[in-house]
């Protein structure tokens, strides 16, 4: 499913209109993107929780050439399924 089936789904079973229903979409990953750079934790109980996860240095290799490579320090985002959503998939 992507973002436009997503946005048509919420629409037809909320009664809202599509443009409403998107905006509310955009303004949760708005609001989402805001609170993981300024490195908090957002938890919705039962669903899901994400957060920004840290990798270390490492050194890698070249699968090409075989050579030993220094990978930096990185952020990443960890998303966590919640019981509500791992029971759905039960």
């Amino acid at each position: 499913m992507n973002k436009s089936e997503l946005v048509a789904a919420i629409a037809s079973h909320t009664g809202e209109s599509q443009a409403a229903v998107g905006r509310v979409i955009d303004g949760l990953f708005d609001t989402l993107m805001a609170a993981l750079k300024q490195g908090q934790k957002v938890t919705i109980p039962g669903y899901l929780s994400v957060e920004v996860g840290h990798r270390k240095a490492r050194t890698g290799r070249n699968p090409q050439t075989g050579a030993t490579i220094q990978i930096p320090a990185s952020k990443t985002v960890k998303v966590s399924a919640g019981s509500k959503m791992k029971a759905a998939v039960k």
